[in-house]
């Protein structure tokens, strides 16, 4: 392959530092420039830069040397070649499937007592299972794969648009991309349809936001639209090596020797959609599985249940029940192993295994041969079962709850992973986010600061309940000047029609009013009037908050890549209105470290000014020395005003620039910029240069309302023993009067505030002093209130009548309180709280947090959010639940539960969660049970053979135990098994409680178990033994060894599923089908088994035995006698226990063991709590139904549906063919009598 040589030169960017490059320009100067013509074979792949890749635009036989990824990409996990071997070795790494295959390679050897089938059958059908069930997944990956790469595209090729699938695309190609299509690629955006290089791209396939968002085209581009055009592009596109950041992007495009700076408005990311624009052109950047969505496919971390933790603890346990069986039998052969037994004809030549000249080797073999003989006290349905319960737990009772069902935005529970249903019933803390997760995410304006005078007469729900608790009346009359409409709920008329102009100081209102108008990157869409138009904007602030802008008559109206359009009313005179362009030179994005956004325009006239908006703490850094005190300290006070009364607050800022210090700051700004290395530090400190000096405008406050049924969840919770933390961003004062409201924090608690808001530490901030003084002053203080609640909290803890206690710490405070030193202190103060608010804290310090109690208190964690700022705390906690809100649906592509209102978490954890709990402990302990009793049979008949390995059942009997005669009913009691209903579960909180401390499934309750099984086992395979001595049949023959063995499998059969009838709270029809099923199963097979002669049945000792079995009065009195004898024990036990000591739950049964199954429209007053019209339309929905018979109308009737209402006292007006219907049903009934 031939290459230009001039082609491979790498270019640095200005302000790179120590981002060396070579640069070839030199290449084509003078007596060089002729061998930049030449051609060369290069051997080997062309290098790249390890910081950053070279691709050339329009140049695939260049861009081939560099070897990048293709297009197509693959998400299953096997192949052809590859499904068999990574299969198997994902199954294997299972140690009960591992222990199986070693069992099952063990019993095709002499010293096996039982032929290789009865280990190989149950072993493969597990296997072939998981198989069949990962292949069917896969297979559906490859589906969908299959139709993503091979969907078509325009891409340039010989000067004109040809249309290729996806997978054939390369890096550097220049592809033609259709509205409503999405990119198959990361493009570098080049021209668009649209005015300006513009397009409007939507990411909710990204990061579920469905509003749209703006991207701009360079402008030395956006020429590039037709074929014959872009085929001369020949540029080089230098950026950052793929990486899974969706929100930032480093690269420079090279034309002509011009550098170009490329940031994320220009980039185009795979999973996008085109919206609004007729077509844009771009060159493909990454392909493939280097594309950000495709790295940023990863699973999340992979999390285990507590209870399969404890598990696997059991099952090491019966591995060494298993050792020490084995031991046993092996010193009993050793010992017992004689000449003197001249009957064995253990004489002359024997068997290694038998030959008492060597008694160790013997006692050797037989271990082997005892641990095939009682491998089936491992469950190897065990784990299969479990996976199948949770399966179906997961799509058919929590996916389909409509008790969780969200009827506004028409979203259901969502369950992301079946590993975790049990530990939803063990979760003893949760720690929430507040913003959209404890509130609505509707943000309304609502009051607002301006040059120190406080405007809006509007009353929160918080301040009602203040108000209510300190006995005082709140008078809410409107004025005539009151606007409703979304995100907007002011009133005021001294700001509202222009009556600002009348104020103090109006011009600082009016800089307030242009600052909420400029500052923000909001998306007008609709027509350009204030009626019709509407806001796409990245969060429900920013709407709001641009929203009140138009309504104090600064109407936002359009925008361009680089002006705003402005509508201006009142400004000079009353009913005045002008339209003014104010250019947008730059703007400052804001993020969550940055706390901050600011925007450098330029007004009509010229002057060049910087509206900068963000929080409290961060602009008051940044204010200018000279500021006035007077507003600095008046708003100040406002800000807590505002936060008391529940108000999310942002303050405004500006700052007039000059034209030498703009051009000075913007050419370090384009610097950075196009920095390859470190672009985003570098624009924070060019940005720390400019937005400085600030002059304070005012502050604004907005409201975010209470969910419905907040404050009875929260109550709920509490009352079940779950310890709730918020963790929030917004100021103290904020969250602690939303904890108010929302029933965490009351009056009667005692309250430990860790606050850096204190005078000294205010004093000390003042002064501008050393930060690691102040640093140092904070955590000396945090330290102090720590140990000084910590001794305080100990002493009420130890009187009886002591307050819950609350702890509120902000987000200065808990970095010190994070350190390894004070750590510890920490988490004990705040595991004796009841209740925890963390304020102004990060994503990472939510994280931190909930580590902390996590792995530090070993305690079942649960974290809950909305937002992409919630997803790290949401795989740190053990459960991770997302709520699909306003905020887009990162947190929900995080979580391992989705649910759409915080008060499902009701449902979700007190129902489902529980049940989950109670029947997967009574599975597990189940499983034990029955496997130890079946092989414990075996065992005590190894004391009969002198211990010589003799197998006591039949090959097939031990064969399909598991899979065959006991596995259904164990599913079913997974499934359908439940102590109490759903509304006594929520009715009764405190049942929760045994879930956290793990009642049913300890080693006490295990051990109860062992014991009832040694019994069974004792009284089953003895008195089956001893009954038979003298029995025989009707042509006098006594009972051989085959006849007392399935007389005795026969009882265990029935034993065992009886007793789990006995452990079950509720039966259904599907219990009784399921256990008689099993047993009928049993007989079915002997009957078919004895019956027929097979070439491998040896000695015919299972020829008719059953039929010779069943005419004896032997075998019904054993039948009927051995399994009460058996479950005698039990049933007494059980008993006793109920009367004497028994659980909450039964306690509770006691209660309602006379109440009626309760109705529909209970449950949906109860549990659901929907609006009047949302539980109307429900219980309509399920009405009983009759069944048309009329199928060809479009739509079918709904039948009698306002006569079932009338009868369930559900109003619903009649429909003209209810009444016909009814008439045509009465016509029928009347000709029937007849």
């Amino acid at each position: 392959m031939s290459v230009h040589w001039d082609r491979y030169r790498a270019t640095a960017g200005p302000g790179d530092g120590d981002c060396l490059s070579l640069k070839g320009s030199s290449f084509r100067d003078g007596g060089l420039r002729q061998i930049a013509s030449q051609t060369v074979r290069l051997g080997r792949l062309q290098p790249q830069h390890p910081g950053h890749r070279t691709i050339f635009c329009n140049d695939r036989e260049a861009n081939l040397l560099v070897r990048f990824k293709g297009n197509s990409v693959s998400t299953t996990k096997y192949n052809i070649f590859t499904f068999l071997p990574k299969g198997l070795f994902e199954q294997f790494r299972r140690v009960a499937n591992l222990y199986f295959l070693m069992i099952s390679i063990l019993s095709t050897t002499p010293i096996s007592p039982v032929h290789p089938i009865t280990n190989v059958v149950p072993l493969s059908l597990v296997l072939l299972v998981s198989l069949v069930k990962e292949a069917f997944e896969d297979w559906k990956r490859l589906q969908s794969d299959m139709a993503i790469n091979n969907t078509p595209v325009e891409v340039l090729q010989d000067q004109r648009w040809e249309t290729i699938p996806w997978k054939k695309l390369q890096v550097g190609d220049i592809v033609r991309v259709k509205q409503d299509s999405f990119f198959p690629a990361d493009l570098l955006f080049l021209a668009s349809t649209n005015p300006d290089g513009i397009c409007y791209i939507e990411t909710s396939n990204l990061d579920g936001e469905t509003n749209l968002k703006i991207r701009k085209a360079l402008e030395r581009t956006w020429d590039y639209m037709l074929p014959e055009k872009a085929s001369k592009l020949k540029g080089e596109i230098q950026c950052e090596q793929p990486n899974n950041s969706l929100y930032t992007f480093t690269g420079n495009l090279i034309i002509d020797d011009q550098i170009l700076p490329v940031s994320p408005n220009q980039l185009l990311l795979r999973g996008c959609s085109l919206r609004n624009s007729d077509y844009i052109v771009g060159a493909i950047i990454f392909t493939g599985h280097e594309t950000k969505v495709m790295m940023n496919s990863m699973n999340v971390p992979s999390k285990r249940s507590t209870l399969e933790r404890k598990l696997d603890k059991l099952i090491l346990a019966l591995f060494v029940a298993l050792f020490f069986m084995c031991l046993i039998g092996a010193i009993g052969s050793g010992v017992f192993i004689s000449r003197k037994y001249f009957y064995l004809g253990l004489t002359g030549h024997v068997e290694e295994q038998f030959n008492p000249s060597n008694r160790f080797v013997v006692s050797i073999l037989t271990m082997f041969t005892l641990l095939t003989l009682y491998s089936t006290i491992i469950p190897i349905s065990l784990y299969v079962s479990i996976e199948m319960i949770k399966f179906i737990q997961c799509a058919q009772f929590i996916n389909k709850d409509l008790h969780m069902y969200h009827a506004e935005s028409n979203t259901p529970a969502l369950a992301r992973t079946s590993n975790l249903n049990e530990e939803l019933g063990q979760v003893e803390y949760i720690f929430s986010d507040k913003t959209g997760t404890l509130t609505r995410n509707l943000m309304e304006f609502f009051k607002c600061s301006i040059g120190g005078e406080v405007y809006g007469t509007r009353v929160t729900e918080i301040e009602r309940g203040i108000a209510q608790r300190n006995g005082v009346k709140i008078d809410e009359t409107r004025s005539a000047t009151v606007i409703q409409e979304k995100g907007f709920n002011f009133d005021d008329p001294r700001l509202m029609c222009g009556a600002w102009r009348n104020e103090r100081n109006p011009e600082i209102c009016m800089e307030f009013f242009r600052c909420l108008a400029v500052c923000h990157t909001v998306l007008p869409e609709g027509g350009e009037s204030p009626e019709k138009i509407t806001y796409q904007a990245a969060s429900p602030d920013e709407a709001a908050l641009v929203t009140a802008a138009k309504n104090f008559g600064f109407f936002f109206y359009r925008r361009t890549p680089t002006s705003i359009m402005v509508r201006e009313s009142n400004i000079e005179d009353m009913g005045n209105v002008q339209d003014a362009t104010y250019e947008i030179l730059n703007v400052l994005e804001f993020n969550s470290t940055r706390k901050r956004q600011s925007v450098v325009c330029r007004y009509p006239n010229g002057r060049l000014v910087l509206y900068c908006k963000g929080a409290d703490i961060v602009i008051y850094e940044r204010l200018a020395v000279d500021a006035s005190d007077n507003i600095k300290n008046l708003t100040r006070e406002h800000l807590e005003q505002f936060g008391s009364a529940g108000l999310r607050t942002l303050c405004l800022a500006y700052r007039e620039l000059s034209i030498e210090f703009y051009d000075k700051w913007n050419e370090k700004f384009i610097q950075a910029k196009s920095s390859l290395c470190d672009r985003e530090k570098k624009l924070d400190e060019v940005a720390e240069l400019v937005e400085k000096d600030l002059i304070l405008i005012g502050c604004t406050a907005i409201e975010d309302k209470l969910q419905d049924g907040v404050p009875l969840c929260i109550e709920t919770l509490s009352r079940a023993g779950i310890k709730i933390w918020v963790l929030t961003g917004d100021k103290m004062e904020t969250a602690i009067n939303i904890a108010y409201a929302c029933s965490l924090i009351n009056n009667s608690m005692k309250q430990f505030i860790i606050s850096s808001e204190t005078d000294a530490i205010r004093e000390v901030e003042d002064n501008r002093g050393d930060p690691v003084q102040t640093a140092r002053v904070i955590k000396n203080s945090v330290r102090q209130d720590l140990d000084r609640y910590l001794q305080e909290a100990q002493l009420l803890l130890r009187s009886t009548d002591g307050p819950r206690l609350a702890l509120v710490i902000d987000g200065k405070c808990l970095m010190h309180a994070l350190d390894p030193s004070l750590r510890v202190s920490l988490l004990k103060l705040s595991l004796n709280c009841s209740s925890v608010v963390c304020c102004r804290v990060s994503p990472l310090q939510k994280a931190q947090v909930t580590s902390l109690v996590k792995k530090g208190a070993r305690k079942i964690t649960l974290s809950i959010g909305d937002g992409a700022n919630d997803v790290s705390m949401i795989q740190a906690a053990h459960v991770g639940v997302g709520m699909s809100g306003l905020e887009g649906m990162q947190a929900v592509m995080a979580s391992d539960f989705a649910i759409a209102q915080f008060r499902f978490l009701t449902d979700l954890l007190l129902v489902h969660g529980r049940w989950s709990y109670l029947r997967l402990c009574k599975v597990i302990t189940y499983f034990f049970y029955k496997n130890l009793t079946f092989t414990l049979t075996q065992f005590w008949f190894t004391f009969q053979t002198g211990f010589s390995g003799q197998r006591f059942y039949d090959d097939w009997f031990q064969s399909l135990y598991n899979v065959i005669f006991t596995a259904l009913p164990v599913i079913i009691v997974g499934l359908f098994d439940k102590d109490v209903s759903a509304l006594i579960s929520k009715k009764y909180p405190e049942l929760y409680k045994e879930g956290i401390r793990n009642m049913f499934f300890k080693w006490r309750v295990v051990a109860i178990w062992a014991f009832f099984s040694v019994y069974q086992s004792l009284v089953i395979y003895n008195i089956t033994l001893v009954s038979s001595q003298n029995g025989h049949n009707s042509s006098g023959k006594i009972f051989g060894q085959w006849n007392v063995s399935t007389m005795a499998f026969t009882c265990v059969v029935v034993t065992v599923n009886l007793r789990l009838l006995m452990a079950c709270n509720s039966i259904t029809k599907w219990h009784h089908m399921s256990v008689w099923g099993s047993i009928l199963a049993w007989f079915v097979f002997i009957f078919i088994y004895s019956g027929i002669m097979t070439p491998w049945d040896r000695n015919r000792k299972m020829y008719i035995l059953l039929f010779v079995l069943m005419s004896t009065f032997y075998f019904y009195v054993s039948l009927f006698l051995i399994p009460v004898v058996a479950l005698l024990g039990d049933f007494v036990f059980q008993g006793v226990q109920r009367l004497l000591f028994p659980y909450d739950y039964q306690i509770v049964q006691e209660m309602h063991r006379h109440d009626i199954e309760e109705s529909r429209s209970d449950l949906l007053e109860v549990g659901n709590h929907m609006t009047p019209d949302e539980a109307r339309s429900f219980a309509l929905a399920r009405l009983p139904r009759e069944q048309s018979k009329h199928t060809g109308f479009a739509f079918d009737s709904p039948g009698f549906e306002s006569f079932f209402a009338s009868q369930q006292g559900i109003f619903a007006p009649q429909k003209p063919w209810d009444v016909v219907r009814r008439a045509s049903a009465k016509s029928k009934h009347k000709r029937s009598k007849a």
